[in-house]
């Protein structure tokens, strides 16, 4: 055997099987799923169903036949992008195609294959097309609508602009001003679909804007205003009067009659359409010095995260009781903003016993019934059992912690991981070493590369030169306010200190204006459950609009205890 030709062809075969087994955790860890820019649309309308694909094996586009059968499909797109993160760089392909039902009614849109994967069904509520449709003689025009004409004030109030085009638009601005006493911000991205009117067939682009009123009456809402350039024909531009060229279009202005707050609204008040609450998960039982885990979870329909209370859970007699930040998700449904609010709570008991813990309440403002409302979990009781379970003590003491935990979970007895890894079959056994080797080789690459990145710095850096640390002052305050959890709040404004503070009393120490001590301490309250997480957020909001004001603070000069190394006629020559 020619040894020259052997090594090579080893190097090769181990070079094929580390890139399979790279394709292969590529293709584990790919994920396909989609989703519709609307979740209710009226017949004769378009909705655009966008799938994202993070698999890099495959360029197969999805399979759209199955929608064919409840719908007309139309404008397929794709576009490929790298997303550089943490754990190295991703491909996602992201696939979008318009469809108009063929029916109305609660329609499904089928599992959709994309190559090797398979994305979910999804929901589709279609209106029933108008008996009469209204007649439309411009080529570009505006309407608006707020999902609510008699709001509450703060109340959330969905607020949608629509430009209807006979023409494709070639360029264009969308303008919509905020109205005195109440607060506008756009939300999400803008919705783009068909809809015929008096049988024509206008190309429709969806704003949508979250709308509080800040103070009780008539609220006039100015109208929007779109300018733009549409797409005309050679003839149309020759002779003028086509539907090319500039075209321009406003809306007309609305009034909205603004309730104020009931005397008998429970505070903190909060309007909204609907509040639920239910438990993600519960543990089956609960063990001294333990954690376990209660997932609580909360549905509002009209308001976003930031106008929110915190979800606590009451407190527990012998229990301690760990909370993780808030995930929120917001959108846009039925023209209003619409959150699901989920935190995670570790319960750890103290001691035995039968334990009970009270259902998490929360009072809300029914807005469309007009009476007050308290959303509430049911009760919840366990026994408390010994902190060791059964087994463990008696475990080998030659099994590693690892084994030791997966043992007690399923009731086995533990393995040494030696034992388990000689017990795999010859093919496992190749496949670990592959994996280990690929591993290795990679650790290796990860060591170099540092050493030559260190390497770099040090040639390039001077000696002597540290970096200066990032300026306070760019801590995003005014969004952690909004939408950040209270910790975090509190983190930043010791952190925009300078020098930063230990904890929020030095802050309050340090700032000069009473105002922003006073929201801070209502800060604090909120943390501690002795105030509410709302109304901390409006103080907070208000106090901190222009940033932080911190006193003065003098450089302290302590003369040295040690006499100066040469006298001062030395110094001076």
């Amino acid at each position: 055997m020619n040894v020259a030709n052997y090594i090579p062809s080893r190097l090769f075969a181990r070079a094929a099987l580390l890139l399979l087994l790279a394709l292969a955790s590529l293709d584990a860890a790919a994920q396909v799923r989609a989703w519709l820019d609307r979740d209710s649309i009226g017949m004769g309308e378009t909705v655009t169903l966008n799938i994202e694909s993070t698999a890099a094996t495959t360029s197969t586009e999805p399979d759209y036949a199955p929608l064919l059968t409840d719908f007309f499909v139309s404008g397929r797109t794709s576009r490929r992008e790298f997303v550089m993160g943490s754990g190295g760089s991703t491909v996602r392909t992201l696939y979008a195609v318009a469809l108009r039902p063929r029916r109305d009614g609660v329609m499904t849109v089928p599992a959709l294959n994309v190559g090797s994967l398979r994305t979910q069904p999804i929901t589709l509520t279609v209106a029933p097309a108008a008996t009469v449709a209204p007649t439309r003689t411009e080529d570009v025009f505006i309407e608006s609508e707020a999902d609510d004409p008699d709001p509450y004030v703060q109340q959330s109030v969905g607020w949608v602009v629509r430009l209807y085009s006979a023409t494709p638009l070639i360029s264009g601005q969308l303008d919509q001003d905020a109205p005195d006493g109440a607060s506008l911000q756009r939300v999400g991205d803008d919705a783009q679909y068909q809809r015929d009117i008096g049988g024509r067939r206008y190309h429709v682009v969806e704003r949508r804007f979250l709308l509080v009123p800040e103070r009780s009456g008539v609220l006039t809402i100015p109208p929007a205003r779109f300018e733009g350039r549409g797409a005309g024909g050679f003839f149309d531009d020759l002779l003028g009067g086509g539907r090319g060229g500039a075209l321009e279009a406003q809306g007309t202005p609305r009034k909205l009659d603004v309730q104020p707050a009931p005397a008998n609204a429970p505070q903190p008040w909060l309007p909204l359409q609907n509040l639920t609450l239910r438990y993600q998960s519960t543990p089956q039982e609960l063990r001294v010095g333990n954690a376990a885990t209660v997932t609580v979870e909360a549905l509002a329909d009209g308001a976003t995260a930031a106008q929110m209370p915190e979800l606590q859970l009451p407190p527990i007699d012998g229990v301690q009781v760990f909370a993780e930040p808030v995930q929120a998700d917001e959108r846009f449904v039925d023209g209003r903003p619409r959150v699901k609010l989920t935190r995670r709570f570790s319960l750890v008991p103290a001691r035995e016993g039968n334990m009970r813990m009270a259902g998490l309440q929360l009072p809300w403002w029914d807005v469309r019934a007009g009476q007050a409302q308290t959303s509430s979990l049911p009760a919840l009781s366990w026994t408390v059992l010994p902190g060791a379970a059964p087994g463990v003590a008696n475990a080998p003491a030659t099994a590693s912690p690892s084994a030791s935990v997966a043992a007690t979970a399923s009731g086995s007895p533990a393995m040494p991981l030696a034992a388990r890894f000689t017990d795999l079959g010859g093919a496992n056994k190749a496949w670990v070493l592959a994996a280990l080797l690929f591993a290795a080789l990679w650790l290796c690459t990860l060591v170099w590369g540092m050493h030559r990145g260190e390497a770099a710095r040090a040639t390039t850096t001077p000696q002597g030169d540290a970096p200066a640390p990032p300026p306070s002052g760019h801590v995003d305050l005014k969004r952690l306010i909004d939408r950040g959890d209270l910790g975090d709040v509190a983190d930043a404004l010791c952190a925009m200190a300078h020098p930063p503070a230990h904890d929020l009393d030095e802050v309050r120490a340090r700032l000069a204006d009473a105002d922003q001590g006073e929201a801070v301490a209502e800060l604090q309250r909120a943390r501690w459950g002795a105030g509410s997480a709302v109304t901390a957020r409006e103080a907070l909001r208000r106090a901190f609009a222009k940033g932080p004001t911190w006193r003065e603070q003098s450089a302290p000069t302590h003369a040295s205890p040690l006499p100066p190394l040469y006298p001062p006629e030395h110094r001076t020559r």
